[in-house]
């Protein structure tokens, strides 16, 4: 039995300060245009103000994901790191609802599809938006 890995980047855009963006099928349709079978799926975002994360997708939940995200950090609040920004962006906030959240997620690849519950969407979650473009890397261990 051998193992291949394989790399795909997904590029997207985010119109919120913070928004949860529902990138299931297109990492799905990825996989599909494989060919693999069986694996381990790893989504990975590059930034530090935007995360990975498996949860329910549901219009009401969602809201109410932002809503708590805003109150956990208000972007208004006296953070030093607003004082002397990096990139002319004050957030702070961003980095710091980042700690609570993953940059990756793994999720098996079963039969051609990623293994998620029945109630399970994967999810890039912008903190830090709007932003033109942002990327999610996805890393395929398929066995062969």
């Amino acid at each position: 039995m051998s193992t291949r890995i394989l790399t795909h980047r997904l590029s997207v855009a985010t119109t919120q300060p913070i928004e949860l963006l529902d990138i299931t099928e297109p990492a799905q349709a990825w996989v599909r245009s494989t060919g693999v079978t069986h694996g381990l799926l790893t989504v990975m975002s590059p930034h530090t103000t935007a995360r990975i994360t498996v949860n329910e997708r549901e219009t009401e939940l969602q809201q109410d994901m932002v809503r708590w995200l805003e109150a956990l950090a208000p972007a208004a609040a006296d953070y030093g790191h607003n004082r002397v920004p990096v990139d002319d962006r004050l957030n702070a906030h961003s980095h710091l609802l980042g700690l609570f959240m993953n940059a990756s997620e793994s999720i098996p690849v079963s039969d051609g599809v990623l293994d998620l519950g029945g109630w399970q969407s994967l999810f890039f979650v912008e903190l830090d938006g709007p932003r033109l473009q942002r990327e999610v890397k996805l890393h395929l261990m398929a066995v062969a």
